[in-house]
């Protein structure tokens, strides 16, 4: 082979790369536009920290207008958290027109027409009735229906959250966290500003006095209806039907209230969190967020218990032993066991 036969003149001396459009000829590429992302960050992110700031603003002002009570911490110890839930039926903040469209007549007594335990923690969440007839212990004034112990007042301030608080939690042997109050116009502001509160109904139920005519099935329910079914007793269960309605109602109502359509809707929220601020009580040591905490925890309630503290005969004296077994679970954290749920 000669010498010069690996020279690159000699590798496929008549090769020409293929033709191709001249670069003048092809067609120019349009001019990128300048990129314009510093500038939309820059728009957007005041008026996100604008929008935050109105956010926190409003959060402060609803936690300042709050209505609170004086309910010292008590003796009692256990684990998780413990909200004392209590509907009051006063008719203070009613005017005359209200209290003929909602049929709540006219009387003076201030007395608890729902209590429950919300207990929250490392267990199932549980929502627990305590029949407003129930006999107990009232510290300084001997045994009677635990309903009456609000109006018997006994608080520092002269009020009665304070000496119902001691009452369950000497009863229960938990120790009572958070205390939420609601009166009639609270609920009914509430379901008016969230728009009414979609349920499913078991049984037909028509009560004159709860101004409530409503069939069995799946319907929305507006403020006067919503009132009206939490209140009546015009069922043959008669008390602990109630209380079954009122934690189906509220577990509803909380679950709408926690929902996109009013936490992304400032129509639907705003009104809420004025009506809240105006209507409802709570301790000294509890804020908007616990608050927000207790709607979050009660759409828990699908997974968790819900039940009523077990009787003995009708609603006046608990069995002591299945409500023992009841509560010791839920003082250490833990699931109730069955046997232990009523009624």
């Amino acid at each position: 082979m000669p010498a010069d036969a690996w020279a690159p003149e000699s590798v496929a001396p008549d090769y020409q790369p293929p033709a191709g459009r001249p670069r003048s000829l092809r067609p120019a590429r349009p001019a990128r536009r300048p990129r314009r992302m510093g500038l939309r960050r820059f728009r957007i992110g005041p008026i996100l920290l604008v929008l935050l700031a109105v956010v926190v603003a409003f959060g402060v002002y609803v936690d300042a207008t709050l209505t609170r009570v004086s309910v010292p911490a008590g003796d009692a110890a256990s684990a998780g958290t413990n909200w004392l839930i209590v509907g009051s039926d006063s008719r203070n903040n009613l005017t005359d027109e209200q209290k003929a469209e909602l049929a709540t007549g006219n009387e003076t007594s201030e007395l608890t027409d729902t209590i429950m335990i919300l207990h929250t923690g490392s267990g199932p969440t549980t929502l627990v009735s305590i029949p407003r007839d129930s006999v107990l212990e009232i510290p300084g004034h001997g045994r009677d229906k635990i309903n009456s112990a609000y109006g018997r007042g006994g608080g520092a301030d002269g009020g009665g959250p304070e000496l119902l608080v001691r009452t369950v939690e000497n009863a229960t042997g938990l120790r009572i966290d958070h205390y939420l109050e609601i009166g009639f116009l609270g609920v009914v502001s509430v379901v008016d500003a969230v728009g009414g509160v979609y349920m499913c109904v078991p049984e037909s139920i028509k009560d004159p006095k709860a101004a409530l005519n409503i069939k069995k099935g799946c319907q929305t329910l507006d403020k006067a209806t919503a009132l009206g079914y939490v209140r009546t007793r015009a069922t043959a269960s008669s008390d602990f039907g109630r209380v079954e309605r009122q934690r189906a109602f509220i577990s509803a109502l909380l679950d709408k209230v926690t929902s996109p359509s009013v936490l992304l809707n400032p129509f639907r929220l705003v009104p809420l969190a004025t009506g809240l601020s105006s209507s409802i009580a709570v301790d000294s040591g509890t804020h908007v967020w616990h608050l927000a905490a207790l709607g979050f925890a009660m759409r828990g309630l699908g997974d968790g218990v819900s039940t009523t503290v077990p009787v003995r005969d009708g609603v006046v004296n608990w069995d002591k032993k299945r409500a023992g077994q009841l509560f010791t679970a839920l003082a250490n954290d833990e699931r109730p066991p069955d046997s232990s749920l009523g009624p």
